[in-house]
């Protein structure tokens, strides 16, 4: 039986380009784990894997015109956000190899014998180390920041794994394109080509997440998609950690004060967020919460206005299309909810931007207005009219975990006058970043960044984007009573990579 084609698709015409690939085989998913895996020695010194991280993001810029174009192609997310997401795919990759240079990460600490101590201390070294061969799920809606050489898979690179990728449908052409840029970077400074590895079709994806040789996995995608690559993960003879970001519907408060303040800017801002990238953003406002009354309405009117100014567009793929399509239709024909701007099909091959209305009342109970409560991928929102600070209270203790919560408050608020800390505080459980007067759309690659959140945001505690992402590939080992002389440099007293580390108790820089 001839293997299945991979196929690259023009989303503007759901007409095939090319074939780009053949749909990988158990036995070809096993080869390409294995080369993974003979080359993680390659990355064992953090000079040579720093370099190859700055090096690849150098490739990737110096190719910036070509991959743009070939993005393009088949995401039609457009030129200028795909340049953009491409200089923070190249960034990402030189701030973990600063990282990777600090040797922060590595987590040193030693502490020297003490027989006073109750009950008595031996000699303790202890750092981190890579847990191995790497799978990583790349995402439809970012092909450069959370595909081939996004987040997952330089933090995992920068931690010193190697990493097998398993190419997302959408953008197979320019998976492959990416591939072959990380592999001439890493032949720059003779790391095998098995460094990054990548595969192709549904069955290579199970295959990778059963395959022995996995250490861990990193997935962004569906609730459905990644909640069965979890299953399968943790039902392993050998389970092991996966990192997956699954859904989110991201809820907005937004306080009487703050619409009455200022109603015409929070509309046209909500409009924004929830249209950008054609609503395809994992972190898009889907739920918002609006106080009843004539300040309420001005919020709506402005919404209603920006909304109604938005263009139609192009979804990922077909299938997104139709989903979209149907999932919105089925949340416009439930009793009371009202449709200000219908969202649904554009045309043949796009979609028209569009918002819901139902009073918060409806959500206070389980019922069939949960369907209300569950993301719906593409330009589409839910307001939800509320009474009272008690009506919206319930309604957030329904929802499940997400990647980010907001709230609008007015100036006075934000200042420390009326509920303000109270609705942060109120928010603070149901997510992993929380926002104040700003919209969630837009994930800054920063130190302190977090990005994730109680299931089914993520199945795991851990950021996916920031420098703490590499925490996710590494696991600490101790040595008691070891030699010196048989200890890694890292755990060496005299610190000759110069490591910042716990040495007796103290903090050295």
């Amino acid at each position: 039986m001839a293997a299945a084609p991979v196929w690259s698709v023009d989303p503007r015409t759901g007409k095939q380009r090319e074939q780009v690939a053949v749909e990988a085989t158990a036995q070809e998913v096993d080869a390409t784990v294995r080369a993974a895996y003979d080359a993680r020695a390659s990355l064992a010194d953090r000079t040579v894997r720093a370099a190859f991280l700055r090096t690849a993001a150098d490739l990737l810029q110096d190719s910036k015109d070509h991959l743009v174009e070939a993005a393009d192609a088949e995401t039609a997310l457009g030129p200028v956000r795909l340049t953009g997401e491409l200089a923070r795919t190249s960034y990402q990759l030189r701030a973990f190899a600063d990282i990777v240079d600090e040797g922060e990460f590595l987590g040193v600490v030693i502490n020297h014998p003490d027989d006073t101590a109750t009950p008595p201390v031996p000699d303790l070294r202890r750092y981190k180390v890579p847990l191995g061969v790497v799978a990583v799920y790349s995402a439809s809606n970012f092909p450069f920041a959370f595909s081939v050489a996004g987040g997952d898979t330089a933090s995992a690179l920068a931690a010193g794994n190697p990493v097998v990728v398993k190419a997302h449908p959408d953008h197979p052409a320019l998976s492959e394109l990416v591939a072959s840029v990380l592999r001439r970077a890493a032949a720059q400074h003779d790391i095998p080509a098995g460094v990054l590895g990548l595969v192709h079709g549904f069955e290579a994806g199970i295959e990778l997440i059963k395959h022995p040789l996995i250490a861990a996995a990193g997935f962004t995608g569906s609730v459905k998609g990644g909640r069965a690559l979890f299953d399968a993960a943790v039902a392993r003879p050998v389970p092991i950690p996966f990192h997956g970001e699954l859904g989110s519907l991201n809820p907005v408060v937004i306080t009487e004060e703050a619409a009455a303040e200022r109603a015409e800017a929070i509309g046209a801002g909500l409009a924004g967020s929830m249209t950008l990238g054609v609503g395809q953003f994992c972190v898009k406002p889907g739920l918002v919460l609006v106080p009843s009354g004539a300040a309420g309405d001005g919020l709506v009117k402005s919404l209603t206005d920006a909304v109604s100014n938005t263009d139609a567009g192009v979804l990922l793929d077909h299938r997104m299309r139709d989903n979209f399509v149907a999932g919105v239709a089925e949340r416009a024909q439930l009793p009371e909810v009202e449709s200000p701007v219908t969202p649904g099909a554009g045309g043949e091959h796009t979609v028209s931007a569009g918002f819901l209305t139902v009073a918060a009342e409806k959500l206070t109970e389980e019922g069939a207005y949960d369907l209300l409560l569950e993301e719906c991928f593409g330009p589409v929102t839910v307001v939800v009219r509320y009474d009272d600070d008690a009506q919206a209270r319930t309604v957030l203790s329904r929802l499940p975990g997400n990647l980010t919560a907001t709230v609008h408050l007015s100036e006075a608020e934000a200042a420390g006058q009326g509920r303000g800390g109270e609705i942060l505080a109120e928010l603070t459980p149901l997510a992993g970043r929380v926002l104040v007067n700003g919209w969630p759309t837009g994930v800054a690659v920063a130190p302190a960044q977090h990005h994730g959140g109680p299931y089914p945001a993520t199945t795991s505690t851990s950021t996916s984007v920031g420098g703490t992402a590499i925490e996710r590939w590494l696991r600490p080992v101790a040595y008691q009573n070891a030699p010196e002389a048989l200890l890694p440099p890292e755990l060496r007293d005299d610190n000759p990579l110069g490591l910042p580390r716990r040495f007796n108790n103290h903090l050295e820089r």
